[in-house]
């Protein structure tokens, strides 16, 4: 039995096709059962952007079966980490949730040699992210 994940992360953009399924699918591959994991849109899209299931695929992360999700009140209530991408006001604020606002690019409507930058920034923020949590987990 794997012990419970140490915290839960929400990524929030305003399609949830593109940046937060990135960065879902970097945490979800680099913390494995660690830590909880993610993502939902204000105006979540139809399908997750084919550049971005190629860029990550390019990487060895799979995220073609993905769903854009709607964001709701109960995720934000249920994740110790928000991460914001582009999409503003819509995201609850509660009380205890730890907010970030990363400023990332819109992958949306871009061809794969412009998403590859996107992805890359999102990995080492992802891995930055990690560190940060690791070091403030209980000893």
């Amino acid at each position: 039995m794997s012990p419970a994940p140490t915290a839960s992360v929400l990524f929030v953009c305003v399609h949830n096709a593109g940046r937060s399924q990135m960065a879902a699918g970097f945490l979800t591959h680099l913390a494995g059962d660690r830590i909880e994991v993610r993502s939902a849109g204000s105006l979540p899209a139809e399908r997750v952007t084919p550049s971005t299931v190629e860029a990550m695929r390019e990487v060895g992360i799979d995220i073609s079966a993905e769903r854009p999700k709607v964001l709701s009140t109960d995720a934000v209530r249920a994740s110790d980490y928000v991460i914001t991408m582009g999409c503003g006001d819509a995201c609850p604020v509660l009380p205890g949730r730890r907010y970030l606002d990363w400023q990332l690019d819109d992958p949306a409507g871009r061809g794969l040699e412009a998403v590859r930058p996107i992805r890359d920034e999102i990995r080492r923020r992802i891995e930055a992210l990690i560190a940060e949590i690791d070091a403030d987990r209980p000893a």
